[in-house]
């Protein structure tokens, strides 16, 4: 058991315990080593201006360094990790290809967004060095994907994109300069300790418990004030805003038997299982092939920042009834696995939402394992989230649509719907207005009016309950209607 924590920055080891290992990797960078050149501004993982490069050990090489944000990073999710900030790229040197790019483009007006595109734009770069990523972007339409969690208060996004597809002819390989085989042997050596680091911070007594093997973090889950964090994309917001002061945080980041994930053929069709810290960015890669349907959804599922560290299991514990992933685990009907110290059980997830943010999830368990099975040839599946904007954006309103059909027959219904109830809702009247009717567009019409009666949406400020009503009806139709485009 350790009690303090190793990060490198910038090629650097830095050793610390107490109350620094609560704050978040922004604060540390600012006020501890002077690295000013991460700004904060929204300090909820919005606007990237924090944006810096991390990469933990393991895995193959070269290691790849994936953007994230520094204000939603506590310190100690990052013990054996190595951070490349803004001041790292060039150090001493020239400016990078990137840099040079941005001013060679006029990419930065103000400058506050600037240390923060300049993280995100090398990082698209090296991906498409090293292979690890989309390759050969060479067009904008990539670069605003890449750029999403990076908002440009200026509008100056134009010159931004212009200097991107500039860097990217410059190949980037982060590992030549900061991968050293001092950094991997012993981070290697620390990823497989367990920590217990307690400290003080702003006159309150903190404790974190960082355990290595499941066994050891069902054990602590038995301790009643502990704080279950994985990605912290949620608690990291909440604990800038000052709502959330937990004293004692369970920390699962380090337990690598909850990052499985494998898609396996069974005589019925493909089946996905997946660890609860999986994270949106392997979850995005492995449904491009397998499940396509949810790749949109996955890519508007925050900006690569926040994909690269929240994760499933966050998404599904936090029991947010607009959670953009339920929707789907309703209608593929996936089975959760929850383990305690004692035992193990398996629940449906129909059941496991029983109110608003209440979860049947008892207080000594953990969410240790996610399996479902994927649509088949013969279903067809449709994928709504409606917001705002499209990218970095909570739900309004999300649907999720499973339907199969004999010839011209409906002959299976799944529908849930989220942002319509306490819970992401399955709807059983519309399901069974659908099943074994004609495909045809006056059934659908009667299942939309039979959805907008079976939801009891509230109004708030993305939208009102008319509106979602409007949304539970028409989705429906627009499914007919594409299937029926899509035959012609």
């Amino acid at each position: 058991m350790r009690h303090h924590l190793i990060v490198w920055i910038n090629g650097v080891r830095q050793m610390l315990s107490g109350g620094d290992a609560f704050l978040p990797l922004s604060t540390y960078l600012r006020d501890r080593l002077g690295l000013v050149g991460t700004k904060v501004m929204c300090a909820e993982g919005d606007c990237g201006a924090c944006t810096v490069l991390v990469a933990k050990p393991g895995g193959s090489l070269p290691v790849h360094f994936l953007p994230i944000d520094s204000c939603i990073r506590f310190m100690f999710q990052l013990d054996g990790c190595h951070v490349i900030t803004a001041e790292g790229l060039a150090g001493d040197g020239p400016p990078t290809a990137v840099q040079q790019a941005m001013i060679d483009c006029h990419g930065s007006q103000c400058g506050f967004c600037t240390p923060g595109m300049v993280m995100a734009i090398t990082a698209g770069c090296q991906a498409t060095s090293t292979g690890n990523g989309t390759p050969a972007r060479a067009d904008g339409i990539a670069w605003r994907r890449e750029l999403a969690g990076n908002l440009c208060r200026c509008t100056g996004y134009l010159p931004i994109f212009e200097a991107a597809l500039q860097a990217e002819a410059e190949p980037v390989c982060l590992s030549d300069r900061f991968t050293t085989d001092d950094w991997l042997a012993e981070a290697g050596r620390l990823r497989r300790d367990s920590l217990d680091v307690s400290g003080e911070l702003e006159g309150v007594s903190l404790r974190v418990t960082s355990p290595a093997s499941l066994r050891e973090a069902l054990a602590i889950r038995r301790e009643p004030d502990a704080r279950v964090v994985a990605g912290a994309t949620d608690l990291g917001v909440l604990w800038n805003k000052g709502t959330v002061r937990p004293r004692h945080w369970l920390d699962l980041s380090r337990v690598s038997e909850l990052e499985t994930l494998a898609v396996t053929e069974t005589p019925t069709g493909s089946r996905l299982a997946a660890g609860p810290l999986v994270t949106w960015t392997d979850l995005l890669a492995a449904c491009r092939e397998r499940c396509p349907e949810f790749v949109s959804i996955l890519e508007a599922f925050g900006g690569p920042q926040i994909r690269h560290v929240g994760t499933l299991g966050g998404n599904i514990v936090n029991g947010s009834p607009i959670a953009d992933a339920v929707p789907l685990l309703m209608v593929m009907e996936a089975s959760l696995h929850l383990a305690s110290a004692e035992a193990t059980r398996t629940v449906p997830i129909g059941s496991f939402f029983t109110g608003y943010k209440q979860l049947d999830l008892a207080p000594d368990e953990l969410l240790v394992g996610i399996s479902l099975p994927l649509p088949t040839a013969a279903e067809t599946l449709r994928l709504v989230k409606v917001s705002r904007r499209r990218d970095l954006d909570i739900s309004t309103f999300t649907a999720a649509i499973l339907i199969g059909c004999d010839q011209e027959r409906i002959v299976t219904a799944r529908i849930a719907y989220g942002g319509v109830g306490p819970t992401v809702l399955r709807l059983p009247e519309t399901e069974a207005m659908l099943a074994g009717h004609p495909f045809t567009e006056a059934t659908f019409h009667r299942a939309g009016d039979r959805a907008a009666a079976e939801i009891r949406p509230l109004a708030d400020v993305r939208g009102s309950a008319d509106y979602r009503r409007r949304l539970a009806r028409n989705v429906l139709l627009r499914f007919f209607h594409e299937q029926t485009a899509g035959a012609r």
